[in-house]
């Protein structure tokens, strides 16, 4: 493979199914089975989700964010596990060293994921040996499976660390983008969702090779605003900066109930629950917030959130668990009835960041 000069180098990093990937590390008697981590499925009558699964799982059509008990019905044999979340987080945090310790600049982008510009290996054979390398030292130390992209920028490195799960390295240059992208269903592109996707194959246009023959016009006659977005992704064009900023975008708890319920007590005390161990989670990791969201989801699935950002950033659980039941209240006054609740704060930062030195 000739060198390939860059001007930048972006690495993506995406840790493979993996609450799942530390369970088996921890109870070895899980290897080879497939297992789902989420919701109890009480034998197919649960109501939560799949938070995650092995690739064992997967074989069987089982997918994160699935209901538990479509995950049941598919694949009843797999083991059923609780999340562990200071586990999870506490794996995270030493991969995360590890990476970012590699890093020019490093983006924390979730619990498993991230970004690293790492422009000063100088050719893309480089960064591929850096990537190969903190596979293997993340191997090694954590005993969990990693994939990577690298590439030149964010988008084209996040698709390329999920085109060879699990444990690919995806180097994509510059002269091979349009290559790399043209088979790839548009639904791969950032930002486009069901709702979107469907919208373009109604055009024709169904991978990103005939997303690329549309002029912007079109697009933006067909998706409003998010037109010129698409076209620039849809020629693997992507100006946005690893940044340091958006690491701990946000942190959130959510409930299911067992059945339906417009006891409003009910629902005030579960949202009250999932503030307490928001803030139990934001004591864990040292952080302080300024956005808060609520998450309510009706009979028939219909999902609705309110958020709130407050002037100063807060840590206080007799201020968060105020401000939550506030969002909560005009769903309540809507007289229906509640399968979830869930809570979450965002714009996170640590006290020093925050606080006057002396």
């Amino acid at each position: 493979m000739p060198l390939h000069p860059a001007e930048r180098i972006v690495l993506h990093a995406d840790l493979d199914a993996f609450y799942a990937s530390v369970e088996e590390r921890d109870d070895p008697a899980l290897q080879g089975q497939p297992v789902v981590v989420g919701s109890d499925p009480r034998g197919g009558a649960g109501r939560g989700i799949v938070a995650t699964c092995n690739y064992a799982a997967r074989k069987f059509g089982v997918r994160s964010a699935m209901p538990i008990s479509i995950a049941f019905k598919r694949c009843p044999q797999a083991v059923y596990l609780r999340p562990d979340f200071r586990r999870y987080s506490a794996a995270s945090r030493r991969v995360m060293d590890i990476l970012r310790a590699a890093a020019d600049v490093f983006e924390q982008a979730g619990v498993d994921e991230a970004y690293a510009d790492v422009s000063s290996c100088g050719t893309f054979e480089n960064a591929r040996a850096l990537a190969l390398g903190l596979q293997s030292r993340i191997k090694e130390s954590e005993r969990l499976s990693v994939s990577f992209g690298v590439a030149p920028n964010k988008l084209l490195a996040k698709l390329g660390s999920d085109h060879k799960k699990p444990g690919g390295v995806t180097v994509v240059i510059p002269s091979r983008v349009e290559e790399f992208l043209d088979p790839k269903d548009v639904g791969v592109l950032r930002g486009v969702g069901p709702v979107t996707r469907a919208a373009l194959a109604a055009q024709g246009w169904e991978t990103v090779a005939e997303l690329r023959r549309a002029s912007e016009a079109r697009l933006g006659a067909v998706v409003g605003s998010f037109g010129p977005v698409l076209w620039r992704e849809a020629r693997g064009l992507d100006d946005r900066p690893v940044d340091p900023v958006t690491e701990a975008k946000s942190v959130g708890r959510e409930h299911t109930f067992d059945s339906d319920t417009g006891d409003a007590d009910e629902v005030r005390g579960t949202l009250r629950a999932c503030v307490r161990r928001v803030h139990r989670d934001l004591g864990t990791e040292g952080l302080w917030c300024r956005t808060l969201t609520v998450k309510v989801r009706f009979e028939g699935y219909e999902t609705h959130s309110k958020q709130t950002t407050l002037r100063l950033p807060t840590a206080r659980l007799d201020q968060l668990e105020s401000v939550a039941l506030e969002l909560l209240e005009p769903f309540l006054g809507e007289g229906r009835r509640f399968r979830l609740v869930g809570f979450s704060v965002g714009k996170l930062s640590p006290p020093e960041d925050v606080l006057p030195l002396g």
